[in-house]
């Protein structure tokens, strides 16, 4: 229950921090927190990588086709990542689209321009 209610915490704040952004891109901070949603345990905790967060990169990179969808995306992930704190753990979220056999352009970092993703 504690779990559910963290991401239902991080997933109003990517909504508030996107809200201005959501008429430029098709994808919304919800979706992405929704896709990455079962990535949370892992992510913040460790152990082993569950299928369905890997089956959430893989249908999030699907859904970041326009250039303005992979850089809203990347704001959606930073946002949700400041939300986390210090319970993230930067190297797993790094390491988390590789583990789950997903190329992307741009790393996954809190250093990320989101407006060089192309």
């Amino acid at each position: 229950m504690e779990g559910l209610l963290k991401l239902s915490t991080l997933v109003i704040v990517c909504m508030l921090v996107a809200a201005p952004m959501a008429s430029e891109a098709a994808i919304s901070c919800g979706a992405v927190t929704g896709s990455l949603g079962q990535c949370y345990n892992y992510l913040t905790r460790g152990g082993f990588i569950p299928r369905g967060c890997c089956s959430g990169v893989r249908r999030l990179n699907s859904m970041a086709r326009t250039t303005r969808d992979r850089q809203q995306a990347c704001r959606c992930i930073q946002g949700a990542a400041r939300a986390l704190g210090s319970r993230l753990n930067a190297g797993r979220a790094a390491r988390l689209p590789g583990a789950c056999r997903v190329r992307i352009s741009y790393p996954i970092s809190a250093r990320t321009n989101c407006n060089t993703v192309r």
